[in-house]
């Protein structure tokens, strides 16, 4: 519940105070601390349960969840022009700095000094999704049905197997076989007092439809972009994170679009922009469409879960208690990890390795594993690939 007396902030405080916050949002779900800090003990928009209880829902649903609890935080607090304004606040700063990124990128890519950037970079992104599946690993995976699952996702994306398809099978599998196991620990709250922005979610819906049908007789180009990206999105559960092997899929292996280093390239400058590394959709965008492109497959990437998550939260408390909801979270949850060793093998296989390299990539899992900022870690690698490579 909202705190009692508290008429919560005004549309400009709400976007400022997320903008702010956008600037230095670097740790992908680190961020939710700080969001807390924000909006619970020093703005005072939210109370702890309510807080906490946003957690629940936004690792249970698809997107970024730092996003989503900006998101979450808006909806609370002003509705769904609340979670409009603190999503877009929120994500701006990664936006634009990677629309200069990618522009940079586009530019002087051929410069011999921004190969030699990237050639180590590429290495330190290996590190990155590797230790993404550790850590995640570590965290969800608590039975040998969670490593079977966990090996057999990887086994079916190595077959060639969709992994949307693989994602569907997962959850099915953890419906029927977790039932009575719940991922995420139940919080009471109030629902009574839960804001319920139907009618305007559904308009915003409606309109996002309309517009993906009208960019379809436009340019099918860039409707074919936004549908994909709209996609990554919708199956990207467990965090931004769980878009990279999506957006791999679609991006490199089925569109041809990019090759493997370039889809690299576009995932390092995501980690050293704020924000959530589904950012990597800007830069997709960008090199296939310029400006035009880099919007729209932004748009399509963020605007899915921000959705979900308005119709969502009115209704999760009867979500959360579902066992086959729970059972099914958590078999998405385990296949997850399986991508991302899926992907691990994939960007480790287009890496020329060699002894400076492996040294370098250890060096970065290390670090990562030691919980030293992910941020010091890539540009500590950029310094060292302009020395080695």
């Amino acid at each position: 519940m909202e705190l009692s007396g508290n008429r919560g902030p005004s549309a400009v405080n709400l976007f400022y105070s997320f903008l702010r916050l956008g600037l230095t949002a670097f740790g992908g779900p680190a961020m939710i601390a700080h969001i807390k800090e924000l909006s619970v003990t020093r703005k005072r928009w939210l109370d702890e349960a309510t807080f906490n209880d946003g957690i629940v829902l936004c690792q249970s649903i698809p997107g970024a969840t730092a996003m989503q609890m900006a998101a979450y935080v808006g909806l609370k607090t002003r509705g769904l022009t609340g979670a409009l304004l603190a999503y877009t606040g929120f994500g701006l700063p990664a936006f634009l700095l990677m629309l200069v990124f990618s522009a940079v990128y586009m530019e002087h890519r051929s410069l011999s000094l921004v190969t030699s950037l990237f050639n180590g970079l590429q290495v330190i992104v290996v590190a990155i999704v590797a230790h993404a599946a550790y850590s995640f690993g570590r965290r969800g995976i608590k039975s040998m049905r969670d490593v079977f699952i966990v090996l057999a996702s990887s086994g079916l994306l190595l077959a060639g197997v969709n992994p949307f398809a693989v994602i569907a099978a997962s959850a099915a599998s953890g419906a029927l076989f977790f039932r009575n196991k719940t991922p995420f620990p139940a919080i009471a709250v109030e629902t009574s007092k839960v804001k319920s922005p139907a009618k305007s979610t559904v308009f915003l819906t409606i309109a996002f439809a309309a517009a993906l049908f009208i960019l379809f007789f436009i340019h099918r180009g860039l409707a074919l972009l936004a549908f994909t990206m709209l996609k990554v999105d919708l199956f990207a559960f467990g965090g931004g994170f769980a878009s990279v092997p999506l957006m791999f899929h679609e991006v490199v292996t089925l569109r041809g679009w990019m090759d493997g280093k370039s889809l690299m390239d576009g995932i390092a400058l995501g980690q050293i922009t704020p924000g959530p590394i589904v950012i990597t959709a800007t830069f997709v965008g960008y090199l296939l469409y310029g400006m035009t492109g880099a919007v729209v497959s932004t748009i399509a990437v963020f605007t899915p879960s921000l959705l979900i998550l308005a119709f969502a939260a009115p209704v999760f408390e009867r979500m959360k208690t579902s066992e086959l909801f729970n059972g099914a979270v958590k078999g998405i949850l385990a296949s997850f990890v399986g991508l991302l060793l899926f992907v691990v093998i994939k960007f480790g296989v287009a890496v020329p390795w060699d002894t400076a390299r492996l040294l370098l990539a250890c060096a970065a899992l290390i670090a990562l594993v030691k919980k030293i900022d992910i941020l010091y870690v890539v540009l500590a690698g950029a310094a060292l690939s302009l020395i080695l490579f």
